[in-house]
C-alpha cells in the first residue's frame, strides 16, 4: 500500500466500530469457515468489535434475511460478508444485497478490482465484490477465499474504518448516513 492510500493521523482518537461477519457457503460449516474466522481475527486485531457472526447457504432469501436482521440491530455498525460473489449459478450474494442498499459504493468495486488484479491478475474478472449503505450501515461483500478476505480487509476496508485515516474515512460519516 503506498503512502498516499493509508494516512493515519495519530493525534486523532481511534473509534472502534461493531462489525458483523456473514459467511455465505453451501460447503462450509463453523469448523471449516476459514475466511470468516480470518476476517474476525483481522478485524478484532485492528481494535474493532465482532458484534455477530453467522453462516448461511448460498440462497438469496437466507442471505437477505440474516442481513436484514442485522440492519435492524443497533449494536451493529458494519456488515462484511464473505462468499457468493462469483459467477456460478449458486453465487447470489450481490443479488441478495443490492436491493437492500440505499446507496451503492461503486468506488469499492473499482478499488477492489485494482488491488485484486495485483494478487490474482485477470481472475479478478470473476469477482462481483460490492459494497453499499443500507439503513445507516455499511455493507461489504467480499469473495470467499482467504486471500480475498485478507486483501479486502487489509488493503481497503480497515483503512476506511479507521477514524484516524485522513483526509476522510467512513467512520466520520456514520452519524450522517440516515439524515435527510
Amino acid at each position: 500500500m503506498n503512502a498516499h492510500a493509508c494516512r493515519i493521523d495519530e493525534t486523532l482518537p481511534f473509534k472502534p466500530v461493531h462489525v458483523a461477519i456473514l459467511t455465505v457457503s453451501d460447503t462450509r460449516d463453523t469448523e471449516s469457515d476459514t475466511s470468516g474466522r480470518l476476517l474476525a481475527d483481522l478485524i478484532a486485531g485492528d481494535g474493532h468489535h465482532i458484534a455477530a457472526r453467522a453462516l448461511v447457504r448460498d440462497d438469496v432469501s437466507a442471505i437477505r434475511s440474516r442481513i436484514d436482521a442485522w440492519l435492524g440491530d443497533s449494536g451493529i455498525d458494519v456488515i462484511i460478508s464473505t462468499g457468493g460473489t462469483g459467477l456460478t449459478g449458486r453465487d447470489v450474494t450481490p443479488e441478495a444485497l443490492r436491493p437492500l442498499f440505499d446507496k451503492e459504493i461503486e468506488g469499492f468495486a473499482v478499488v477492489w478490482h485494482m488491488l485484486s488484479y495485483q494478487s490474482v491478475g485477470l481472475s479478478t474478472l470473476q469477482s462481483r465484490a460490492c459494497a453499499g449503505v443500507a439503513r445507516g450501515k455499511f455493507v461489504f461483500a467480499l469473495p470467499g477465499s482467504n486471500g480475498a478476505c485478507r486483501d479486502g480487509w487489509e488493503k481497503i476496508i480497515r483503512w476506511q474504518l479507521d477514524s484516524r485515516h485522513t483526509p476522510c474515512n467512513l467512520v466520520e460519516i456514520m452519524p450522517r448516513l440516515t439524515e435527510s
